[in-house]
Parts: structure tokens; sequence; C-alpha cells
């Protein structure tokens, strides 16, 4: 046994250099025996029983060689199963880990090489050199053997390692088969000690994330589905949708067919929605798939292979075409006992101010009549019934219903008489039945309001028998172009994201029409991008690039003229790469209209991605200061920068904060946008600084400035019924008494705050913010393009326009129905929403609740669960309409 001490001098030299390598500042020597005084007995023991294994693995004799590695592993492994400081083991092997480096090299192929590599892979976690990989290198030349033993951290170490090295491999083209091995086994092992969003980021870094379906199971699917659907908000394209895809696929592998529905409705994948109901059975569940579609607002044709039944069809496509919406809305207003009629005067409470503005108030001027028109079509929408439009039986004899009417002036009677569209919201029997007096009068404006109200009262709801098309069609040629755009813009807001071919060969004609009046043209863009919303058409596509080529050099000035380019831009509506062949037709445009087209398409297309690279080109579009008259395209450059951000919460607290620089620096046609823009990313969601700055810019200098401020001051707080922002409106109403525009502005706000008597939501986003409806989203960007001119558009004799806003307005409630879709009330717990992904255990998703019992209100962040074990849900998000079904193996406590 001559050599042996001889060996190993010769290798303690090497862990010496290995040491000073680590540690350059302090010798070496010196602190080892530091480090000896210190140590306990067991430790010292420790440390002697491993150095002598150090010894022993590189004894000539493999049988001691053997023995020693295998009570090394054992050493190692008994204690980095905890991993709360470094193991005891690996701290005593540090200064040996180049000796067993270097003799690993000399080894011959063996079983005994392996075991050492598999050590050696354990050791270099804390051993090795930053970014030399040793860890992962020894462990694909060790055994194969279980990864887990080694404990997690050690595992964890591995999952880093291999996201580099294959980065590298794919650069140099190498194999990388045996790493996808390794990632196998690291997912299995995370998948079973829940750690989900590790395994989901080790996947989508190798690009292997099918690999993950095999390895979900019933107990961590619906977190790893969770991870996957809120990290793809973040992922560039096209590793979203792939990502979507998996999560798709695994929730219906375990049967979670609504949420599988709502990422097909994410990913806009018919085929998708199509297969949720053909694979699911239950007749139950298939309605409640259809609310779901019906709140997202999209036309859907069942067919017979996704329900065989006549008659069970012909209930699913009612449910569908959100006939029963209106009904639903009601019973909520019962229960919450909201029914009276409110007046203007109920909204305004000029009471509560003092003597100045109240004496102002009471002057009977048509701008005045026209606010109050508007405002008491906003309070009471849905409701059917009013103080100014419907009157109650016993004074049917024409009393003071007419009355109203007229009280308005020329184009004022056209809104007035499509405020009856409003009131009677989604009760299209009634609301048809009340409307129709109105067609036999002598004054175009009224049959042009009547035309929209229509419109108006099947927004949304869509009928077999096709009400609006046989009413309107009729009114499209006439020679009153007034009369001609309520029939448009009514065909456009009845059939919205219908893609109804009818109505495509009726307006397409329009566009093409040399003797059409511009605002005609604007209108028929509008109505056929509504119908056809993110649709991508390509003849519609064309009529418009056409209507807007025809253009002459005057009415390329004309702010009604940027109606065409919206038009456009809604066929792409978040649609992304699909408009660029579209986008670059439109730049050989007249320079006019050239760029405003451009940031009106992009910034449509890429609505609702929160596309991070569109909004840093839209700011760097309003970064310049550009001379009077070619700076308009500005304007949808700012409103860009919220359509792309409002995706998700940090990307919409980011775009606020960029918005107020953009006030601090922009020009005047830029600060004219921005509150339009802050109004969209907090849509029925009053901020509170926002709401500050918003009332901060509503006493601005430049009157643009102050009436887009105020109206976004009544977008933000739209059916909330927000006592702050309705007493910063009271005050501003007094302000501003003696300006009949801003004052008018100041009153449209207020109808928009006390919307639906604050049941109603303008927000686009629902489910969770999860899916945003692309007709609700629509809707609201023709309103805010609109309010880029307030002087040429609302405040002229185009203020119908205030009526798009009917698409987005959906009830705020959460109502409860049973297996007969009769309303059911239950006890539910309403509290903010906490974002619970990849954390562990299973954490309360809703915090500060109280308990109510349906139908409940909902405000924006709010989450709702049920309180009681007695039913189950067949929805996972509770809001809209859910159904409820009694739990089998509910027992009533005694």
């Amino acid at each position: 046994m001559e050599p042996e001490p001889n060996n190993n001098a010769s290798g303690s030299g090497n862990p010496k250099e290995e040491a000073t390598l680590k540690v350059p500042s302090k010798d070496p020597k010196k602190k080892d025996d530091k480090k000896d005084e210190d140590l306990s007995e067991e430790d010292l023991a420790l440390k002697q029983q491993l150095e002598l294994y150090v010894e022993r693995v590189q004894d000539a004799d493999q049988g001691l060689q053997k023995v020693a590695l295998e009570s090394m592993r054992q050493e190692i492994r008994t204690s980095t199963s905890s991993m709360t400081s470094v193991p005891k083991p690996l701290k005593f092997l540090r200064p040996h880990y180049g000796t067993l480096k270097s003799f690993y090299e000399t080894m011959p192929d063996s079983d005994l090489k392996k075991l050492l590599a598999d050590i050696l892979s354990v050791l270099a976690l804390t051993m090795s050199a930053e970014g030399d990989r040793e860890s992962l290198k020894y462990r694909l030349l060790g055994s194969e053997g279980d990864i887990g033993s080694w404990g997690h951290e050690y595992v964890r170490n591995l999952a880093g390692e291999i996201a580099q090295e294959y980065a590298k491999r794919v650069n140099e083209e190498a194999t990388v088969d045996d790493l996808i091995e390794l990632v196998e086994q690291i997912v299995a092992f995370h998948m079973k000690h829940n750690a989900e969003p590790e395994a989901v980021d080790l996947l989508m870094e190798v690009e292997f994330l099918d690999l993950l379906v095999k390895h979900v199971d019933k107990a961590n699917y619906k977190r790893t589905c969770l991870y996957l659907t809120s990290s793809a908000r973040y992922l560039p394209g096209p590793d979203d949708m792939s990502v979507l895809d998996i999560a798709y696929t695994i929730y219906t592998k375990f049967e979670e067919f609504p949420s599988a529905l709502q990422i097909a409705l994410y990913l806009d994948n018919m085929q998708h929605v199509k297969q949720v109901f053909t694979s699911c059975p239950d007749l139950l569940r298939k309605k409640q798939f259809c609310y779901i579609l019906a709140r997202q607002g999209i036309s859907f044709e069942l067919d017979e292979e996704m329900c065989a039944d006549d008659d069970d069809r012909e209930a699913l496509q009612e449910i569908i075409n959100n006939t029963k919406l209106s009904e639903g809305y009601l019973t909520l207003a019962r229960d919450i006992e909201v029914m009276e009629p409110k007046s203007p005067e109920d909204i305004y409470k000029a009471h509560l101010l003092d003597g100045r503005a109240s004496a102002g108030a009471s002057v009977d001027s048509a701008r005045q009549n026209l606010a109050a028109t508007f405002v008491n079509a906003f309070v009471n929408a849905g409701f059917g019934q009013d103080k100014l439009m419907t009157v109650p039986s016993e004074a049917a004899s024409g009393g003071s219903s007419g009355n109203w009417l007229f009280k308005n002036k020329e184009h004022g009677k056209a809104s007035a008489a499509a405020s009856l569209g409003m009131i009677l919201l989604w009760d299209v029997d009634a609301g048809l039945a009340q409307i129709d007096k109105y067609f036999h009068s002598n004054d175009n404006h009224v049959i042009a309001g009547a035309l929209l109200g229509v419109g108006v009262v099947n927004c949304g709801i869509k009928n077999d028998c096709d009400p609006a098309l046989a009413l309107l069609a009729d009114y499209l040629d006439k020679e009153d172009s007034s009369i001609r755009i309520g029939a448009i813009t009514g065909l456009g807001l009845a059939y919205a994201g219908t893609q109804n071919e009818q109505i495509r060969d009726k307006l397409s004609p329009i566009l093409g029409d040399p003797k059409a009046p511009l605002d005609v043209i604007a209108f028929t863009a509008i109505a056929l991008g509504l119908v056809y919303v993110g649709s991508c058409n390509e003849d519609v596509a064309q009529a418009i690039i056409f209507a807007l080529m025809d253009r002459s050099e005057a009415d390329l000035g004309e702010p009604l003229t940027r109606l065409l380019p919206l038009g456009l831009g809604l066929l792409y509506l978040g649609k992304q790469d699909s408009v660029e062949a579209t986008a670059e037709v439109s730049k050989t445009f007249n320079e006019k209209i050239r760029k405003y087209c451009d940031m009106t398409l992009l910034s449509c297309a890429y609505a609702g991605t929160g596309n991070v690279l569109k909004v840093q080109h839209f700011l760097g579009q309003c970064a310049q200061h550009l001379e009077k008259g070619s700076e308009t395209f500005q304007g949808p450059a700012v409103l860009g920068i919220a359509m792309v951000a409002m995706a998700e919460e940090l990307g919409l607290d980011m775009a606020i904060r960029s918005l107020e620089h953009l006030l601090q620096y922009g020009e005047q046609n830029i600060r004219k946008a921005v509150p339009l823009a802050l109004g969209l990313l907090c849509i029925s969601n009053p901020k509170v600084h926002v709401m500050d700055t918003l009332s901060r810019l509503s006493h601005d200098a430049d009157t643009e400035v102050a009436m887009a401020a105020v109206i976004s001051l009544g977008l933000i707080g739209a059916g909330t019924n927000n006592a702050r922002i309705a007493g910063m409106l009271r005050n501003l109403s007094s302000y501003y008494y003696k300006e009949a525009s801003l004052l008018f502005c100041v009153r449209i706000a207020q109808g928009f705050v006390h919307m639906g008597k604050g049941l109603l939501t303008l927000a686009p986003y629902h489910s969770e913010r999860f899916l945003l409806s692309p007709t609700a989203l629509a809707g609201l960007v023709v309103l805010l393009h609109a309010c880029l001119d307030m002087k040429a558009i609302i405040l002229g004799k185009y203020h119908y326009v205030l009526y798009f806003v009917v698409l987005a307005m959906q009830p705020r409630m959460l109502l409860t129905v049973d297996e007969n879709l009769k309303p059911l009330s239950v006890p539910v717990r309403v509290g903010q929403a906490v974002d619970v992904v990849g954390q562990a255990g299973r954490p309360k998703t809703i915090t500060g609740f109280q308990t109510h019992s349906t139908p409940v209100l909902l405000a924006a962040g709010d989450r709702a669960e049920l309180a009681t074990e007695k039913y189950i849900p067949l929805s996972p998000i509770l809001e809209g309409f859910v159904i409820l079904k009694e739990n089998p193996d509910y027992r009533e406590e005694a």
C-alpha cells in the first residue's frame, strides 16, 4: 500500500489550486486550519470520513471504489433533501472537487465512472464556475437514475443549465435529443411536486410544450392551465397562440369544457368552438356554453352535429341570440328595486348647487333639451319606461311623448326618436311596437331617428326573422341623407359582428355611389366595419379603399372622411399581421389622409394584444412636433396606445404613465386625445389617479381638451354611479353654465355615469378580464374617434354617434339560473379578485368579500364565488348568466 499516500499527495495539490481560484484573497491553508477548530466532533468525524472516501475512490481496487462511491452518494443524498443551507457533505467535499474531476478523466468507462459522474454533477451545484454548466455535463455522462432523489435544488439548477445549453446547441444546429430526455424527467418531477410553473417554463425554454399534455393529471391541470393562459399575455407571437392551444388541449382532455371554450374564443378559432360543442354530450352544459357565446357577442349557428334534437337546438340558438338578455336584466333591476324611471333632473341634482348654476339650468334651449334626451336615454336604458318618451297607457292619446320629441330642433329630433330604442334596449318586440308610430311622421329627422332606434333596440340580439333588415332596407336609397344615415347606422348596430352577406350587398354599392354625400359614405364605412368587425373581409376592405381613393381634395380635409379609415380598421380589429396588405395599400393614398389611415389601421389591428413594440411605435409618432394641418394622425396614435395596452393590467398602468408624459410635452392635438385614451384604459373602472388627472384637465384652458376630459370622466365612471365623479360633474355644470357646448358634454358625462341606473358596464373585457368582445370595443373606438373632433361631429349634427356605445353596454351582473333557466337565488361571496397564478397550495381567489344573494352586481375587478355547497355552477367564472345544477353529494346539516 506504499503508493497510496503518494497518490493522495499528488492529488491534494490540485484542490489547493482549485481553492485558490475560488478565494484568491486569503491563504487557503490558514482558512482550513481555522475551520477545523470550529467544527463540532460530529462534523469533524464526517469531514474525515469524506476525505477517506475521496482517497478510497482513487484506489486501484474496484470493490473499494464502489463502496466508497456508494457511501459518498448516501451521505450526499441524505443531506440534500432539505436545502436551507449548503449541505455539510458538499461543504467538506469542496476542496476535493478538482481531485475527483481529474481522477474521473483517467477512469476507464464503467458503471463506477457513471456513479462518480452523478456525484460530480451534484458537487458542481456549488463548485463549478458560472456558465460552465458542469452539473449538466456530468449528469449527461452519468447513470440514468432517478433525478429527484438528489433534491429540488439540484433539479432546479439542472433546468437552468439545460435552457442555456439548449439555446447554444440550437445556434450551432447540434442535436438536442439527450437534453429532451432529461427534460422529460425533470418535468415529470416538477409536475409531481406541485411546481407546475417551473415545468412550463422549462418546456417553453426548450420549445417542447407538447410534452406537457401527458404529464398533467386531474390534480394539477387547473393550476397548469392558469399559468399557461396568464403567461400567454406576456409572450411574443406566435408563441402566445401555441401556449393557449396547449391549454385548450389540456382542458378538453379533462372535460373542463367552459374553460376550453373561453380559450377557443380568445383564439377566435371557430373550429375549436365547434369541437367543444360536439365533444360535450350534456345539454345543460351546452346551454352554459351558449351563454358564454352570447356574452362574447359573436354570431354562431348550431348545426345537427353539435346538437341533434331540433327543439333543443332551437332552445340553444335562442340563448346564443341573446333573446333572454332583457328578461334577465329586468330581473336584476327588480331585485335591486330600481325599476322607478328617472328623469334628467334626478341626475343633474341642480338643487345641490348654489344659485347661479341652477338659474342658468332652467333655460329651455334646444341644446340643453338634446342633452336631456341623451341623459334620459342612458339612465333608463333597457328599463322600458321613462318620464319623457314612453307614456303610461292612460295618457296614450298623444300626451307628453310627442311634446318632448318636438322640444328638440331638427337633427335633435333624430336623437330623441332614437332614444326610445335605447330605453327599450334588448326588448325587440315592445321596442319595435313603440317606435313604429314615428315611421308615419312627416318629419325626415324623426324617421331617421326611428330607423336608428330600431338598430339600437336590436343591438346584440339576433332574430331569425331579421326585423331590423326588413324595416330598414327600404330606407337605404331615400333622397334625404339623414334618413339614409339613420337606416345605415341602424343596420350597423343591429347586425354588428354578424358578417351578414345581405347587409354587405345592400351597403357596399353606397360606397361606390358618386352622388352619395360624404356623411352617408362615412357612416356606411363604419356600419360595414361593424358588421364585419375582425373578419378581414377583402370585398368590404376593397369597397372602402376605393371610396377613400375617390374622395376629392376638399373632402379629405373634412372630419367625417376620417371615419372611412376607421371603418377599414374595424375589419382587422385585433387581427395583428392580417392588416399588412391593406396597410401597404393605404400608403398610396393622398398624403392628407395617408398617415392618419396608417395609424388607424395599426391601432385597430393590434387592439387588445398588449404588443409592446406597437405601443413604442405609437409613442414615437406622438413625439413629433408638426405644423398645423399635418398632425391629425397623432390623435389615432394616442388612442392606439390605449387600445393596444388595455390587454393586461401591467401594460395598462405603464400606458397611463406614458400618457401623462404626453400631456406635459405634447402639442394641443395630442393633449385633446390623451383624456380619451385614459377614458378607454379605465372604462367603467374609475381609478382615483386617472379621475384626478381628468378632473384637472376638465378645467383646461383649451376647450377641446376640457371637453374630451369631461366625456372621459363619464366613460371611466360609466354605469358605476360613482359618487365622486357625479360630484365633480355637478360642480363642472355650475362652472360651465354659460358655455353651451361644454355644458352639453358635462350632461352627456352625467348620463354615462348613471347609465342604466348603475347596472350597466361599458367594459369590453369580460370573463375575469380574459375575453375581449370585438363588437363592444368597436363601438367604443367609433365613439372615441368621433370625439377627436367634438365640434364637427358630437356638437355638430352627428350627435347620434353617441348611441354607438350601445354596442358595449352589458349588465354587470351575476344572475344564477336553475336547470329550467329560471332565476334562482343563492348566496354568493363577492370580493376583490386576487391573482393566484403560480401560488402554492389552494389560495383564496377573492379578498374582502361580502355575502349577498343573487342576482348581484359585480364592479370592475370583482369576482364572485358560491357560498353554498348545495349547487354546482356549470361555468368556472361566475359572471352574467350562470346555470346551477344541484349537487348530488350535498347533505343538509341537521
